[in-house]
């Protein structure tokens, strides 16, 4: 999600006129996102799980991967954008695919095995993009830049965004399973990123002195960042605390980890920005900014919260 923890004397933040419609862009998303995590765990329509909540992660791909061609432009490197698109978007689709999405988790893999469907789609869609310049090479044409690139956009974008869709696919399905813990382990990555980000907005807008990383990010400051984690912590007890994992604190711990991990996410995405010249990753959500600066603390934290899940319970 955006930096949240900007402070109001960035000299790089946005006018004081796009406060209100960051808090309109903020609620409708928030709202959006709760209607279809709501059918989703209920399984509305019959739908199975991920059904409700799959086009959410196929259209933060698309939207991700065309930001990130963007930037890459105003960089002075050209990415094959139609090509890119559909292999990256083929990685969160492989995801679901290798847990059984499309048919059903009944008969479909685990979600570990989803993330090796996803991997295997990273790989091809690498080879696809070497295979793509070497049918076009020119000298000196800028075909290393190109294919480093994609890479970065896959790993970066396709991904990340494949954990997610793992995530939603963790806790089984509770209607064939009363045990399965259903759509909580995205749930509460998505929480406590966002608890997060709230906090480290207040607390570095009302307090926040010493900058934590000046020349990347100048609105973050280390009074914003420990407000952060903090708010992971507390959210991850409310909403894991009452469960037993092999892990003691394992609740602290996700927390803490998934917290950290939300803030390296954010931080990579203002390095790209700053790289290329940009404020914004791009404009279609208003006052928020793009996809990508929606979106960049989960890209980090969904793998972190995956390999917790796995671990701990």
């Amino acid at each position: 999600m955006h930096s949240l923890s900007d402070h109001p004397a960035d000299p790089q933040a946005r006018p004081a006129t796009q406060p209100l419609s960051r808090v309109i862009v903020s609620v409708l998303l928030v709202g959006t996102f709760g209607l279809l995590a709501w059918a989703d765990a209920t399984a509305f329509l019959a739908a199975p799980p991920a059904w409700w909540l799959l086009p959410v992660a196929l259209v933060l791909c698309l939207g991700g991967t065309d930001e990130m061609g963007r930037l890459f432009a105003a960089h002075g490197v050209v990415l094959p954008m139609r090509w890119l698109q559909l292999v990256t978007l083929a990685i969160p689709l492989a995801a679901a695919g290798g847990a059984g999405v499309f048919r059903s988790l009944a008969t479909g893999g685990s979600p570990p095995t989803a993330i090796g469907w996803a991997a295997t789609a990273l790989m091809l869609a690498v080879g696809s993009l070497f295979v793509l310049e070497i049918l076009r090479y020119r000298p000196q044409s800028g075909a290393l830049e190109r294919v480093g690139g994609g890479i970065l956009v896959l790993a970066f974008v396709g991904l990340p965004l494949a954990f997610v869709v793992s995530l939603r696919l963790l806790g089984g399905d509770p209607s064939a399973d009363p045990s399965a813990l259903g759509i909580l382990p995205l749930v509460s990555t998505v929480a406590v990123v966002k608890a997060g980000d709230i906090a480290a907005y207040l607390v570095g807008s009302a307090i926040g002195r010493h900058r934590m990383a000046p020349r990347l990010s100048p609105g973050k400051t280390w009074q914003g960042a420990a407000a952060s984690l903090v708010a992971s912590v507390a959210t991850a007890g409310l909403l894991l605390g009452h469960l037993e994992f092999r892990l003691p604190l394992a609740w602290a711990l996700f927390g803490l980890g998934v917290g950290m991990a939300g803030m390296c996410g954010d931080l990579a995405e203002s390095l790209i920005k700053r790289e290329t010249g940009a404020k914004d990753s791009g404009r279609s959500l208003g006052g928020l900014g793009g996809v990508l600066d929606l979106c960049d603390s989960l890209l980090f934290a969904a793998p972190m919260a995956w390999l917790f899940w796995n671990v701990a319970s």
